[in-house]
């Protein structure tokens, strides 16, 4: 598996530290997909912007749809969260 440095929480300082509270608050943890762009927080944001317009945006697909494809697409790829 590849080894990509990423940000602790005690490290986060700024905008980076707001992005961690808001996904522990979220999920009660900051999970890896969001830990591996702690090192560019404006990418990270960019990305936690994105998936709120595909997951929660103006959409002919119902959220459970939304939810269905990511399920498959996660089984897909193999990942395991």
């Amino acid at each position: 598996m590849a080894w990509i440095r990423t940000v602790r929480d005690d490290e986060a300082k700024g905008r980076l530290a707001q992005l961690f509270a808001a996904a522990i608050q979220r999920a009660g943890k900051v999970f890896a997909i969001v830990r591996s762009m702690s090192l560019a927080p404006r990418t990270l944001e960019a990305s936690i912007d994105f998936y709120r317009a595909i997951m929660f945006g103006d959409s002919p697909l119902s959220r459970r749809q939304r939810e269905m494809l990511a399920v498959v697409t996660s089984w897909h790829n193999h990942c395991h969260y």
